[in-house]
């Protein structure tokens, strides 16, 4: 440890982006509930940095979860069960999409333990 101290919120702000992060990988669904608890209940009060990371974390799950179950849906829709190429599509696409929204998320908890706020590229709520 270097000895500076924490930035105010920076737990909340770490809090928010790891359950971020196991909405994604190991409890979807759950840990979105938790996101979505500590945004009703923790975000008015909260630091900036708090704040910017509960509103990133809370508006990308629900928009990630939105896009991915959209486009997933389009292509079965679009191409039937029983085609082929719909399933490698939902695949690759799912798959791509996935592992996008974890590395961003994934720098999104590097900055909250840096004390620094994040905005997610293209879905993540713009700031002032």
């Amino acid at each position: 440890m270097n000895g500076t101290r924490p930035a105010d919120g920076q737990g909340l702000a770490v809090a928010a982006e790891s359950l971020y992060l196991a909405n994604l990988l190991l409890a979807p669904g759950l840990a979105f509930a938790a996101i979505a608890w500590l945004w009703v209940t923790r975000r008015a009060g909260a630091p900036p940095l708090a704040r910017c990371h509960l509103d990133q974390a809370f508006f990308v799950s629900l928009w990630g979860g939105v896009l991915l179950a959209v486009f997933s849906a389009a292509f079965v829709l679009l191409g039937g069960l029983h085609w082929k190429w719909t399933w490698v599509l939902v695949i690759l696409y799912f798959t791509c999409a996935h592992s996008a929204l974890v590395l961003f998320g994934i720098l999104g908890l590097a900055r909250a333990m840096a004390g620094q706020p994040y905005v997610y590229p293209l879905i993540g709520p713009r700031r002032g």
